[in-house]
């Protein structure tokens, strides 16, 4: 009894129809039915019942069923724990923004590289355009965006408010007394927005009608540069927290807007697309982490 011919019986049994199940497995109908005889033969037994439209399992049959998909689950584990057993190593490229969810994938590459520590990780920072027209080239296997971001043709992790929306100023600035900062704070201010047309769009939705009036005196694709802007009195960065809570607070201080906007992060990578062994095995870790 072989595994492959197993594998063809419960095809047949899916699909109850020998021709559905030939072009599933990609063989004549003449091939699985003498294949599938021959099983009959050497067990002694009918294994279906061809009558009908459609085929069904004889008591044998579902007996058989049973105790294949316990053979087969049983091959399936003795392929996985020895692909365990191998050595995986390589390179795993990662693209991101300055976002408070690098934490998380962190904390994922950590426990990522305490299992596979022949892994070589590479991170590039960038605005969600370019990491994702990376993706798209395979030039980047795992992308870590900030919401709103098209997620056609990818596999995703949502990590839900997993940033707010700050302001940053000077720490001698007038408004870095206050607890929290409104628009009509910002309206007679130069401010620096991020470059992204879509992530604008979320903060046209809080200024309301006033978006028009603001005095946007410039536009920066990455938070540290509109940083250094603001240390200079140029103008105040409006931004997810992101990596600001690592600045000193001697140069820049962050305050929340009022009323309170979060922002979404989702890791993702492209979907039915052929990675390597290392890839795979981040892509589990992802999976594995908000399980």
């Amino acid at each position: 009894m072989e595994l492959r011919v197993l594998r063809y019986f419960l095809t047949v049994a899916k699909e109850q129809s020998f021709t559905k199940a030939a072009e599933q497995l990609h063989i004549t109908q003449p091939t699985l039915s003498r294949q599938l005889a021959a099983l009959e033969e050497e067990l002694g037994t009918v294994l279906f019942n061809r009558g009908g439209r459609n085929v069904t399992l004889t008591d044998e049959g579902i007996l058989l069923k049973r105790r294949a998909l316990e053979i087969i689950d049983l091959e399936d584990k003795i392929r996985e724990e020895f692909k365990e057993s191998q050595v995986v190593d390589g390179t795993i490229t990662i693209g991101c923004g300055e976002f408070a969810a690098v934490e998380l994938l962190a904390q994922i590459c950590e426990r990522y590289r305490a299992k596979y520590p022949m892994v070589q990780i590479r991170v590039h920072t960038g605005t969600a355009d370019t990491i994702y027209e990376m993706m798209n080239k395979g030039l980047v296997d795992i992308g870590l965006y900030m919401e709103p971001v098209n997620l056609e043709g990818l596999d995703y992790i949502r990590f839900p408010e997993s940033d707010h929306w700050v302001v940053g100023m000077r720490p001698d600035d007038p408004l870095a007394e206050k607890s929290y900062i409104t628009k009509e704070d910002l309206l007679p201010l130069p401010l620096i927005l991020p470059e992204r047309s879509g992530v604008q769009s979320e903060l046209a939705n809080w200024f309301g009608k006033d978006f028009a009036k603001l005095n946007i005196a410039f536009t920066s694709n990455l938070g540290t540069n509109a940083a250094i802007l603001a240390m200079q009195g140029l103008g105040y960065p409006i931004s997810i927290e992101g990596a600001g809570r690592y600045w000193r607070s001697d140069l820049l201080v962050q305050k929340k807007l009022y009323p309170e906007i979060t922002a979404s992060t989702v890791i993702a990578w492209r979907r039915n697309i052929p990675y390597a062994q290392a890839v795979l095995k981040f892509i589990d870790e992802i999976n594995a982490f908000q399980a």
